[in-house]
């Protein structure tokens, strides 16, 4: 049984246990100043928000996402998923589909006119589930550090 609700204060180990393991699949590193910024923001949930899967009571994945104002869509918000990551322990039980769904709910109710989100081309295994849940639209993302 997979529940996903918001998180807790006592999840705050395990949730940065969960987002390192997001950033090194992405081969990115990370001060620990932005765990603790990205968790303030999250518990404050004002711009910035997060959900846990868990499985069997135990914290099994994670999701992060932000509604924003679009030009396609002026009159209402949409809803990037900025991250999503499962444990290597819970995957393929159901617990990113969860996640997804989860947030096309709140995005549902806020109003949003759409979901996005991206992914490397080269992470197959999550692309299986994308395709499933979602449209692939072709777009290549670019982007300029600053």
């Amino acid at each position: 049984m997979i529940s996903v609700g918001g998180l807790e204060a006592e999840d705050r180990a395990e949730w940065e246990r969960l987002f390192r393991g997001y950033i090194d699949f992405y081969e990115r590193s990370e001060p620990d100043e932005m765990y603790d910024a990205a968790w303030r923001a999250f518990r404050e949930g004002t711009r910035l928000h997060a959900l846990g899967a868990r499985v069997d009571g135990r914290l099994a994945g994670i999701t992060h996402y932000l509604f924003h104002g679009s030009t396609s869509a002026p009159e209402t918000e949409v809803c990037y998923l900025q991250d999503l990551f499962t444990a290597p322990e819970a995957r393929g039980r159901g617990v990113a589909r969860a996640l997804i769904t989860a947030v096309t709910e709140r995005a549902r109710e806020r109003g949003c006119s759409r979901v996005y989100w991206n992914t490397h081309e080269s992470n197959a295994t999550a692309r299986i589930l994308y395709d499933k849940v979602a449209d692939y639209r072709g777009f290549i993302r670019y982007q300029i550090e600053l």
